[in-house]
């Protein structure tokens, strides 16, 4: 960890896990969160605004802004995820609070450019989400990455995925965004599902932080009960996994992930390989390559494991220190 707080923003869908994602940034004091900016996908982007401002409240983090951005994908029209995080986007959980404040009078490009910009040391950028209100960014404003340190996105897969067989939900969300990602010209890591899915809270620490009487972990615990993961070995006790949060560990704990160098690029046409991404692990050139001439391609750190143990621990250290990090005004 550095001496000074790193500062980032997080672009997110709130959605349970970035509400994870949320209170561990707020709570870790080596995170300085400029903002929030809202994008369309696990529920409807005034939901997610609405989500997010609940959670900031909840963690005690100040006035940190918060803006709405994109409601649809750059193309196709918006599919959500309701299924997952329940009608309100977080998990139908009884008694959250109603925000008491109102999100920043500017879009979440603007937000995302004066924050950036603003920043007396360069920002990560953490997108837990659909990727459209970054492309707009970058292609609006692309001035912007002279002041962007890295770009650690939850995002993608190598093996597996969860939107189709072989599409991670963001990146299948908007393809088009995702591969304009690509180009933005800055570090990039990729925390994709590979990762994503193995960082699970163990039974008794959930239920350790629903009895919590501070309520930012309490609801923490509310939420990492809300979707069950790997059973304890007695089989009737689930965890509940981190999720997002874990793209937010990466950059406090970069050493806690295994990540290698890799050519990524994003299947952008229609059918059953839409919104994959790419990962060319190969050692050698192919036959492709070899009778069609190569093409460029863009280089993303991406994240092949996970130190499971350790980002638990950092992750419930830091929700239940009871102390909001270093916030912006």
């Amino acid at each position: 960890m550095t001496d000074q707080p790193i500062p980032v923003i997080i672009d997110c869908d709130t959605g349970v896990d970035d509400a994870l994602a949320l209170l561990f940034a707020v709570r870790h004091p080596g995170l300085d969160l400029r903002a929030v900016t809202c994008v369309a996908g696990n529920t409807d982007v005034d939901g997610v605004v609405r989500n997010t401002l609940t959670v900031l409240e909840v963690a005690g983090a100040g006035d940190v802004p918060v803006a709405r951005g994109a409601e649809r994908p750059l193309i196709e029209p918006a599919r959500s995820a309701r299924h997952v995080h329940g009608a309100d986007g977080m998990g139908d959980l009884p008694g959250l609070p109603t925000p008491t404040r109102a999100p920043a009078d500017v879009d979440a490009v603007t937000l995302l450019r004066r924050e950036i910009l603003a920043s007396p040391r360069p920002v990560t950028l953490i997108p837990t989400a659909p990727l459209t209100n970054i492309a707009l960014l970058l292609r609006t404003h692309p001035d912007v990455v002279r002041n962007i340190e890295r770009i650690v996105f939850m995002g993608g897969a190598v093996a597996t995925g969860n939107a189709t067989a072989v599409a991670e939900f963001n990146v299948w969300h908007d393809p088009e965004a995702a591969a304009v990602l690509l180009t933005a010209g800055v570090p990039i890591t990729m925390y994709g599902l590979d990762v994503f899915q193995r960082v699970v809270v163990p039974g008794p620490d959930v239920r350790r932080l629903r009895a919590s009487t501070d309520p930012a972990a309490r609801l923490a615990g509310d939420l990492l009960a809300h979707r069950p993961a790997t059973p304890d070995a007695d089989g009737d006790d689930p965890g509940g996994g981190i999720g997002d949060a874990g793209a937010v560990c990466t950059v406090v704990d970069p050493s806690g992930i295994t990540t290698q160098l890799l050519p990524v690029e994003v299947s952008l046409a229609p059918g059953p390989t839409r919104g994959q991404t790419i990962v060319d692990r190969r050692l050698r050139l192919g036959e492709s390559e070899i009778h069609e001439g190569t093409r460029p391609r863009h280089l993303v750190d991406v994240a092949l494991d996970v130190d499971v143990p350790r980002f638990v621990k950092l992750y419930l250290d830091t929700v239940e220190s009871g102390r909001a990090g270093s916030v912006s005004g």
